[in-house]
């Protein structure tokens, strides 16, 4: 399907999706519907594989009973009951057909007239994500961002972003005053904080933190 290049790109609305226990059925095996199924199985989703053919890694998966793969072409009603459809076969044709078959969401990878959501480019700090797009019009611009994102937050974030968690809990339980337990989960979250977790690491991040829970729970 070719794109109207004389239309402004749509305006996206960005989402995250809770896709635990939910179905997802997968149109495609090859190297491209196996990064997505790799993707998906972080998920926790309910996962469908529909494709004569596949990769080796995606038989594992079924042999491992992370998957479900039915090994044939799609046929119609293939879809019922799925909460997203991920096209990803190497026909145009095929890929159109299912596209208008689906009545839940749909991508169809690397053609976004045949969507009703992308997927962007994305840093993984788990539980820290950032996504990137560019709406379509170059996912190799959103892959060059993502990159910079990614040397700008490494996986240190990721540990702070767990600490904050339990500090969290404790302010809740132990920081009476609403203004000062207000104000001491934004001190850890201040770009002062983030300075330090990168140029000085995460020991001093939490010793930072330490001395702010401190001065915050003795109303200092």
């Amino acid at each position: 399907m070719k794109l109207d290049s004389s239309k402004p790109a749509p305006f996206y609305y960005p989402i995250f999706l809770n896709l635990r226990d939910k179905q997802v059925v997968v149109c495609g095996g090859g190297r491209v519907a196996e990064r997505k199924i790799l993707s998906l199985l972080k998920t926790g989703a309910r996962i469908t594989v529909i494709s004569p053919e596949i990769t080796k890694r995606i038989e594992r998966e079924n042999a491992k009973g992370n998957i479900r793969l039915i090994r044939r072409r799609y046929r119609k009603g293939d879809l019922k009951g799925a909460f997203v459809v991920i096209v990803a076969t190497d026909s145009p044709f095929l890929n159109e057909r299912i596209s208008r078959h689906a009545s839940c969401l749909v991508n169809v990878v690397d053609t976004p007239g045949l969507c009703n959501f992308i997927v962007p480019s994305f840093v993984n700090r788990s539980p820290f994500l950032i996504s990137i797009s560019t709406s379509g019009i170059s996912p190799a611009l959103s892959r060059s961002v993502r990159k910079e994102l990614g040397k700008l937050y490494g996986p240190e974030i990721s540990s702070y972003l767990k600490l904050l968690k339990k500090y969290r809990i404790q302010a809740l339980e132990l920081i009476r005053d609403r203004k000062r337990r207000r104000k001491f989960l934004q001190d850890v979250a201040s770009e002062n904080m983030l300075k330090i977790l990168r140029e000085k690491g995460l020991r001093e991040a939490k010793y930072a933190v330490d001395n702010l829970f401190s001065a915050a729970r003795a109303g200092m």
